[in-house]
């Protein structure tokens, strides 16, 4: 099934969501692609080896909905977040290493600055 964390938002004191840690090339490649729904406080957390702009980029290509997508830095500082839309390109204003990706209500759960913190998370 593989690892899953619980995301907390340290600086405003709250849980953002459950995402499955996502960190092989193929894991990352394939992303939410045709997938059509989540299920309410799921994601996807997309990790890179080293920060960078390109390779935090991501495809909506074949993904039926829409996103919340948050960049974080290799501190899990939020660097950038918005809505992605199916079919688009998105890429982080500034280098990033982590990717979060959930649904839309993501994006009020997060802000430009907050500290995030990953826990391990156990699934029933």
């Amino acid at each position: 099934m593989g690892r899953w964390v619980e995301v907390r938002n340290r600086t405003q004191d709250r849980h953002v969501l459950t995402a499955r840690w996502c960190d092989s090339f193929t894991c990352r490649l394939r992303g939410l692609t045709f997938r059509r729904t989540l299920p309410p406080g799921e994601g996807l957390l997309l990790v890179e080896s080293s920060s960078g702009r390109v390779q935090t980029a991501i495809h909506m290509a074949l993904v039926f909905m829409s996103l919340g997508v948050v960049w974080l830095d290799e501190s899990l500082r939020v660097v950038d977040a918005r809505l992605a839309r199916p079919w688009g390109i998105y890429a982080p204003a500034v280098a990033a290493r982590y990717v979060l990706e959930g649904g839309p209500a993501v994006l009020e759960c997060v802000a430009r600055g907050d500290q995030l913190e990953l826990l391990d998370a156990r699934l029933d």
